[in-house]
């Protein structure tokens, strides 16, 4: 069984090779909740304490994205499995 994570943005700082993403533990939200400008979902390091229903994939969004070579791309503890 493959228990990876797929991810496609490649300018993502847990973006690897074959588009896996190694960050640690991820966070996926709806959009609705992002829209409305709640931002206590912006990383992992956040705890959920409601759920945030979609009917579909397009309503949902990963909000453990961070640019590569962000400077602050270690201040929500999520690690990138593979580096120290």
């Amino acid at each position: 069984m493959d228990e990876r994570i797929r991810c496609s943005v490649d300018n993502c700082h847990y973006w690897t090779q074959g588009n896996i993403c190694r960050a640690s533990q991820i966070i996926v939200t709806s959009d609705a909740i992002v829209d409305s400008g709640v931002d206590i979902y912006e990383s992992p390091a956040s705890s959920i304490t409601v759920s945030t229903p979609a009917d579909t994939s397009i309503e949902t969004c990963c909000q453990t994205f961070i640019a590569k070579g962000a400077p602050h791309a270690r201040q929500d503890r999520v690690t990138h499995k593979g580096w120290n």
